[in-house]
């Protein structure tokens, strides 16, 4: 049997393509919200892990040298701007949480759309909306596992250092240790993060799909999705390798354009936000005024480049999903969702 991964290469193109032509404001405007919402809502856990190794150390913890002293001040916060502060972090937990529901959410009007070949956000925002958030919690549920694994190695490893930095010290552990701790920590690190990936990538571009076709839950499609996994093994691990070189290609084409694009509008923002900044270093404090502002506008620049990386990722996420669809679609026919929009197998 052919590989569906390679074969399925040039027909996800063609099926790109047909899906996003005629180009029209009102269709690409609606798929421009919902791959800002996918980008927003991806989760799954990242596997990133936070180093020590960058901290300074205090005198003596260098035997023979002492660091340089930075001559840098930075301003005070003042008591309404500390609140400000730790209202603006639990505002953006807030938000962060309701983006990632919205966003699992829309994992599924996306395959509906790519389905159907219509794309109605509110319709399929209500009809999809309790799978989704079955789908977020699982996503959640995966994100905190992740950081409990990744976590715990890290306090059974440097424990007494983070005791020691949250008590108001600053230290930094000596050369061996840090060294074993890297060659723990990276290993666990990477294991997760594919574990992770995979568990996060499998959900959203083959369960999710049968979830959508055969009305099921999210763990009663791993089951249904679970024997064709096993039994397609070749083609699932030729479609992790593809997919993967696919990824790396396309997201550093979007990248760059996104890169260009997000260096001149940061220039207009720069022009307010600057002088801002300036003026609260120079004062010794920061306002909550002027706090305000500078949330405000890093929050609109963010929005913006969102919204251009959000058109610049319609046809790279339409690419993807298609790709996965049909590799679903050849492996199992049972759980296809393009019906007669699927290209015949070569």
């Amino acid at each position: 049997m052919a590989l569906a991964a390679v074969e399925r290469i040039d027909d996800a193109v063609d099926m790109t393509r047909s899906f996003l032509t005629p180009v029209t404001a009102g269709r690409w405007g609606r798929l421009a919200v919902i791959a800002a919402l996918l980008l927003g809502g991806a989760g799954g856990g990242s596997g990133a892990i936070s180093s020590v190794s960058n901290l300074p150390a205090t005198a003596g913890s260098v035997p023979g040298e002492e660091l340089p002293e930075l001559s840098v001040a930075l301003p005070e916060l003042s008591a309404t701007a500390m609140a400000v502060v730790l209202g603006l972090v639990a505002a953006l937990v807030v938000v962060g949480l309701l983006v990632g529901a919205v966003g699992a959410v829309m994992e599924f009007v996306f395959v509906e759309s790519l389905a159907t070949d219509e794309i109605h956000v509110r319709q399929y925002l209500r009809r999809y909306a309790g799978k989704g958030l079955r789908l977020f919690a699982f996503r959640l549920v995966l994100g905190l596992a992740t950081l409990l694994v990744l976590g715990g190695a890290t306090l059974l490893l440097f424990g007494d250092v983070v005791a020691t930095l949250l008590s108001g010290e600053l230290v930094v552990p000596s050369a061996s240790r840090l060294l074993v701790g890297a060659f723990v920590l990276v290993p666990v690190g990477l294991a997760v993060g594919a574990i992770v990936a995979l568990a996060n990538g499998f959900t959203t571009e083959f369960v999710v799909p049968i979830m959508l076709q055969e009305d099921r839950g999210l763990v009663d499609a791993w089951r249904r999705f679970w024997p064709t996994l096993v039994e397609q093994w070749k083609q699932y691990g030729t479609y992790v390798l593809v997919a993967f070189g696919l990824h790396v290609v396309t997201e550093i084409a979007g990248s760059i354009v996104i890169g260009v694009a997000a260096v001149a509008l940061a220039i207009p923002f720069a022009i307010v936000a600057v002088p801002v900044g300036l003026g609260a270093i120079q004062g010794g404090t920061m306002t909550a005024g002027a706090l305000v502002l500078l949330v405000v506008l890093l929050g609109l620049y963010l929005l913006v480049v969102l919204l251009v990386a959000a058109a610049v990722y319609v046809p790279i996420k339409v690419f993807h999903r298609q790709f996965a669809l049909l590799v679903l679609g050849d492996t199992n026919e049972t759980f296809d969702v393009l019906g007669d929009r699927r290209p015949s197998a070569t």
